[in-house]
């Protein structure tokens, strides 16, 4: 492998980037750092430059929230016929993000297209609004899928190749390659008993948008203060839907009780990780659920919903964490892990085994094979990177390679 291009409509730089952006920039990193030459091409914002060089990676921006598709796929094009941003890239494989809307980059780029999809986003795109939800849920689930019906797929969760099984997408060509993980900074401590805060405590790691549902956490606070004195939510993260949950936090007079840090440093989100007895993650959809992970570096069990499909696959319910179908069940679950001290303890032990199990190199060298083998005329299908050995929950069919038909 030569050289690769990425394409994601947004950085993790960018004021509403998240988990999946983060994804995109480590699987980067780790192919710059096996020698691949590695272009990053994504919208612009501002204070962004228009290019630089990010752990290996050039990193190329243009366009906003919809004219980053037209714009990227304009450069491609330009590029291969020798001016533009993109000028003299010859890549031997693309990863087209689609997060709702693809690029289609298979049409212009001249190299075997890899879609990368964290999750299906029925759920989120009434956001959107009417007309627009409507245009986007036919261009996922209609239109791509007819684009890439020879394509490969890319996503992070056996939930998450389900949906896209639902789609019409064979199960032949959709490759799994999960989440890896940040080491917990060296200058913080990792989270045990003598970390934790003295009175009970409960966290959310997040982008501030409507579909991660922060008011079902707030929710369980406002019902619960009560009956656990003390209690206190850390909301970790920002978003353009903050000033809305404020606002919640206000109605259901519990602004006493719940602390807004925004965006923080890293080490500074380790540290209230740390601090913390549970993490909630209302999330109506997740692909896979990174915080659960940095969540359990510390020891902290995670409850979510089923709902969101992703976190079936990062907590194992009982386990490492607990899963609940309703605002009611989330409470419940707050509610009894606050009050059982050696159950607490025991998910969160077990969910910093399992954190254990994961590596942005490992999640690197899955996204290689996968790339490899699309640029060989190969479909794969099933868990990523091979070398990792067994999933903690198996594989729902098997591992194959199909030679492109």
């Amino acid at each position: 492998m030569r050289e690769v291009l990425l394409l994601c409509w947004r950085d993790s730089g960018h004021p509403q980037g998240g988990g999946s952006e983060r994804y995109l920039e480590q699987v980067g990193a780790q192919l710059a750092a096996r020698g691949v030459a590695v272009t990053f091409r994504t919208a612009a914002y501002p204070g962004a430059p228009k290019r630089e060089v990010v752990d290996g990676i050039t990193i190329s921006r243009g366009g906003g929230r919809l004219t980053v598709y037209p714009r990227a796929l304009a450069a491609i094009a330009a590029g291969r016929l020798g001016f533009g941003p993109l000028r003299g890239l010859r890549p031997d494989a693309v990863i087209d993000t689609q997060n709702g809307i693809p690029f289609f980059a298979r049409l212009v780029a001249g190299a075997p297209s890899t879609v990368l999809v964290h999750h299906c986003h029925r759920e989120q795109w009434p956001v959107a609004g009417r007309v627009m939800a409507r245009i986007g849920w036919w261009i996922e689930s209609t239109l791509s899928p007819r684009v890439h019906r020879r394509s490969q797929y890319l996503t992070v969760s056996l939930p998450s190749a389900d949906e896209l099984r639902t789609l019409g997408v064979e199960h032949d060509r959709i490759a799994v390659v999960r989440n890896g993980i940040d080491p917990i900074p060296d200058t913080v401590e990792p989270g045990d008993d003598h970390t934790r805060t003295a009175r009970p405590s409960v966290c959310v790691l997040s982008r501030l948008v409507p579909h991660k549902q922060i008011e079902d956490a707030l929710g369980a606070v406002a019902a619960l203060r009560e009956h656990v004195p003390g209690l206190h939510l850390d909301v970790i993260g920002g978003g353009w839907w903050e000033q809305n949950l404020r606002d919640a936090a206000a109605d259901l007079g519990i602004t006493d009780a719940v602390t807004f840090h925004g965006h923080v440093p890293e080490d500074r989100k380790h540290e209230l990780l740390a601090r913390a007895w549970v993490h909630v993650m209302p999330s109506r959809k997740e692909g896979w659920g990174l915080a659960v992970v940095e969540a359990a570096q510390h020891g902290v069990p995670t409850i979510g919903y089923r709902s969101s499909k992703g976190l079936t696959d990062s907590v194992i319910d009982g386990v490492t964490g607990l899963l609940v179908d309703s605002p009611t069940e989330l409470t419940a679950a707050v509610a009894e892990l606050l009050g059982d001290a050696d159950r607490r303890r025991d998910l969160g032990r077990k969910a910093r085994v399992r954190a254990g199990e994961f590596s942005w190199a490992a999640t690197g060298e899955g996204v290689l094979d996968v790339l490899t083998a699309t640029a060989d005329g190969r479909r794969v299908s099933g868990l990523f990177p091979r070398s990792a050995g067994l999933p903690t929950q198996p594989d729902r069919e098997p591992a194959r390679s199909a030679a492109t038909q």
